[in-house]
C-alpha cells in the first residue's frame, strides 16, 4: 500500500541530498570559472606588460641612434656620400620612416 500525502522521512533525506548535491555542483562550477577568468586576467595583464617593455626597449634603440645621429661640432668637410649611405641604413632597418629620411636627407644636402 502506497502512502499518500507528504513524503516520508527517507523522501525528505533523499530530495535533500539531491538539492545540497546540486548546489555544491553548481557553486564549484562558478568558483572554477570565476578562477579560469583571473587567470586569463592576469596572463594577459602580464602580455600588455612585456608588450609596453618591448615598446620601450625599441624607443630606446631608436633614441640611442638618432643621438648618435646627431652631428658633432663641425671639424671641416663631412663626407656627403657616406652620410647618406648611413642614412639609407637606417631607413632600410627601419628605424627611419621615409619622411624622416627625406628630413635628414634635405638637412644634409643643405650644408
Amino acid at each position: 500500500m502506497r502512502r499518500r500525502g507528504r513524503p516520508g522521512l527517507l523522501g525528505v533525506a533523499a530530495r535533500t541530498a539531491v538539492v545540497a548535491g546540486t548546489a555544491t555542483a553548481v557553486s564549484g562550477s562558478m568558483r572554477n570559472k570565476q578562477e579560469q577568468k583571473a587567470e586569463a586576467a592576469q596572463t594577459e595583464q602580464q602580455q600588455e606588460q612585456a608588450e609596453q617593455q618591448q615598446i620601450a626597449d625599441q624607443q630606446q634603440q631608436i633614441n640611442e641612434l638618432q643621438a648618435a645621429q646627431q652631428p658633432a661640432a663641425p671639424t671641416g668637410e663631412t663626407d656627403i656620400v657616406s652620410e647618406l649611405e648611413k642614412l639609407a641604413q637606417l631607413k632600410d632597418s627601419g628605424v627611419l620612416s621615409q619622411e624622416e629620411f627625406d628630413a635628414a636627407k634635405a638637412k644634409l644636402l643643405a650644408s
